[in-house]
């Protein structure tokens, strides 16, 4: 979560107006995230809300995350199910974007993830693959396998040879494990499941945040995505084998693993890692090209997940 788009206490204040809310008590932009702005406001009534302005989905597409949310609360998903405006609506439009009230969930964001709390993980994403199996959406990728072998094109001339040969090897590693196992499971996956969009108290998943990438693929890509942010030696990029077996044991006590899951996850785990290199690469360079910064920006280290991509590689 990060503010690109800066707002001021009348904007908001109108826009609660929508939703026939007590009035505007404070509001702060939250740091954090690469995509939307997103600001926490308090009513007067000490209510606390997180307010999103989708910065890159248009309305039709962040529209669709509401309903999805919904049904996800009802399966017993722990996530933030957007508020309905006087219209019956989950998405309504500020400073000319698509946006969004939903409550702030207690909890915390894990910084360093000790085994329980990876065990819960799993078991929360495991719930989600299956509560979305049947859910009648269909949504492509925007960030899946074309679009990153597009960026891999775009970048490779400007890298130093050792990371242009690390990003073919991943690569084709990807495109061979995808030959021999054309048949991986697909549905509906997170696509950003990171520490900062997830909530915890102590060792229970209190929130599951920011579905925008929702979208289908190989729930495989979704756990690896997953497993390369919370099963590490932190602070550093190295990964950990127990913090890993202990989240898949929480995944497979709602949705085991197929054989060909189990070969191809290796794989994944450096296909994943490879994925968010690129984007963050990509992101960086657009901050810098349309001025995009400052305090209320996040801006992630390319070089967190390079690293980790060759270490996996490398296991």
């Amino acid at each position: 979560m990060s503010a690109y788009t800066m707002l001021d206490a009348a904007q908001i204040q109108s826009f609660l107006d929508e939703y026939a809310l007590p009035p505007l008590g404070s509001f702060s932009p939250i740091r954090g995230g690469i995509e939307n702005s997103n600001y926490f406001v308090q009513l007067v009534d000490g209510r606390e809300l997180v307010l999103t302005l989708f910065e890159e989905l248009p309305a039709a597409e962040a529209g669709v995350l509401g309903p999805l949310l919904s049904h996800l609360e009802t399966c017993g998903v722990p996530v933030a199910t957007p508020l309905q405006n006087g219209a019956g609506l989950y998405l309504g439009l500020l400073a000319g974007k698509p946006a969004q009230l939903a409550p702030r969930l207690p909890g915390r964001h894990p910084e360093t993830p000790d085994a329980a709390q990876c065990r819960a993980m799993g078991t929360t994403l495991a719930h989600l693959h299956v509560a979305l199996q049947d859910y009648p959406l269909e949504r492509a990728n925007a960030h899946g396998a074309a679009w990153w072998r597009g960026l891999a094109q775009h970048w490779q001339p400007q890298l130093p040879p050792d990371e242009r040969t690390l990003l073919t090897r991943i690569l084709a590693r990807h495109a061979d494990i995808c030959a021999q196992y054309p048949d991986l499971p697909t549905g509906l996956i997170h696509g950003d499941l990171f520490r900062d969009n997830t909530l915890f108290v102590d060792d229970t998943v209190t929130a599951v945040l920011d579905f925008s990438e929702v979208c289908h693929d190989q729930l495989l890509l979704d756990i690896a995505i997953t497993i390369n942010d919370f099963c590490r030696q932190w602070p550093s990029a190295t990964p950990d084998a127990a913090r890993r077996a202990a989240f898949l044991e929480g995944y497979e006590t709602a949705r085991p693993l197929l054989a060909c899951e189990r070969e191809a996850l290796p794989v994944f785990l450096a296909v994943a890692a490879m994925r968010f290199w690129l984007s963050r690469l990509d992101i960086g360079a657009r901050n810098r090209r349309e001025n995009r910064g400052g305090e209320h920006v996040l801006e992630k280290d390319p070089s967190e997940m390079r690293l980790l991509a060759q270490k996996l590689l490398e296991a």
